[in-house]
């Protein structure tokens, strides 16, 4: 009896120490799992990158170039132009002032495909020349004769048309104009694209 009591206390001193060589296992796994985890996250970064890429989508150019003409410089003008009729025994004379208001601009419909490039950091718009952008610019309703004497058909007033309107393009279509409403135009471009473009630089040409 003594025996059997001895070889029960025995086995359970055996399956004692299994217990506790089981549990001392999984201790050090759970702690090389809890370790390696941590290891993991240690050398994990977080990185925020920012996208410096103007946001000129298709869409945003479309629209752009839905604005159509843009005005950028309006010039009003007065021409006095006369005709004389030579007579038998007196002299014909019209006498007419005509008012004109010409508007310089660019038409945005009419930029090419490329006209927004990006370059480094800095973004490069081409514009359209700068042209009339209308060409019935002489307000009829205020034409008025100075002086008139005797009869004159329509092809002659017509003719005197022509002329106030000839001289009104040389006059207003000057050279300084021309620069003035450029410029204008860079201006005014470059004021609506730079908010899209931060950071980067805008440099209309």
């Amino acid at each position: 009896m003594k025996r059997i009591t001895r070889f029960l206390g025995g086995l359970n001193n055996g399956l004692t120490r299994i217990y506790l060589l089981i549990a001392m296992v999984c201790v050090i796994l759970i702690v090389v799992v809890i370790f390696k985890v941590c290891d993991g996250v240690k050398n994990t970064s977080l990185s925020i990158v920012t996208n410096e890429k103007i946001d000129c989508t298709p869409n945003i150019v479309d629209r752009m170039k839905a604005i159509g003409q843009w005005e950028f410089l309006a010039v009003s003008d007065e021409e006095l132009i006369d005709t004389v009729r030579k007579g038998f025994f007196s002299d014909d004379e019209l006498v007419r002032i005509y008012y004109g208001k010409l508007r310089l601009g660019i038409d945005l419909s009419t930029c090419s495909e490329d006209w927004i490039k990006q370059e480094d950091d800095t973004v490069f718009v081409t514009i359209p020349e700068i042209r009339l952008l209308d060409y019935n610019f002489i307000d009829e309703a205020r034409t008025k004769s100075f002086f008139e004497s005797g009869k004159w058909s329509n092809a002659d007033r017509k003719a005197m048309y022509d002329r106030a309107r000839d001289r009104m393009l040389r006059r207003c279509m000057s050279k300084e104009n021309m620069k003035i409403a450029r410029e204008n135009a860079c201006e005014q471009v470059q004021k609506m694209l730079a908010p899209i473009a931060s950071p980067k630089v805008v440099k209309v040409r």
